[in-house]
């Protein structure tokens, strides 16, 4: 089977570095999927949700460092959007028209420079509804979202 690209919001991420309900979920995207491409500040918006986590309970000393471990293995292998000013226009247009957060404008904005603004047929992997759901109505082929 030929490996599929798609583009990965961090709320599909996070499931992957650690045990959530959403991993055997994720993992099976990531199997289809295997090519990741990610919003520049990705990396830090995971390492974020795992330290959370932590802070939470939800995760020990010793299983922090091995989903920090195991983002650090993704992040070497995925392609990153960069923070250029394309993707900043694009973030505040969609701010205007859609009920998301800032951080999720980024990421569907770095999804729709991936794409060269052309999504009918790309997959953005997603967990988030309120995300998942913009990503669709703009044209994106969403998988994760219940």
């Amino acid at each position: 089977m030929m490996s599929e690209t798609a583009f990965w919001d961090t709320s599909a991420v996070v499931p992957l570095c650690c045990r959530q309900a959403a991993s055997g979920v994720a993992q099976r995207l990531a199997r289809r999927y295997s090519r990741m491409v990610v919003w520049w500040g990705t990396r830090i918006e995971a390492y974020g949700a795992l330290t959370r986590l932590h802070r939470e309970g939800a995760l020990t000393e010793s299983s922090l460092r091995q989903t920090r471990a195991r983002l650090s293995v993704l992040s070497r292998a995925w392609s990153e959007v960069l923070p250029v000013e394309s993707v900043r226009e694009q973030a505040e247009e969609l701010l205007a028209r859609y009920k998301i957060r800032a951080a999720d404008a980024l990421q569907l904005a770095a999804a729709l420079v991936w794409c060269q603004g052309r999504p009918p047929h790309r997959a953005f992997v997603c967990f988030d509804e309120r995300l998942g759901e913009a990503a669709s109505q703009i044209g994106f082929e969403v998988a994760g979202v219940r």
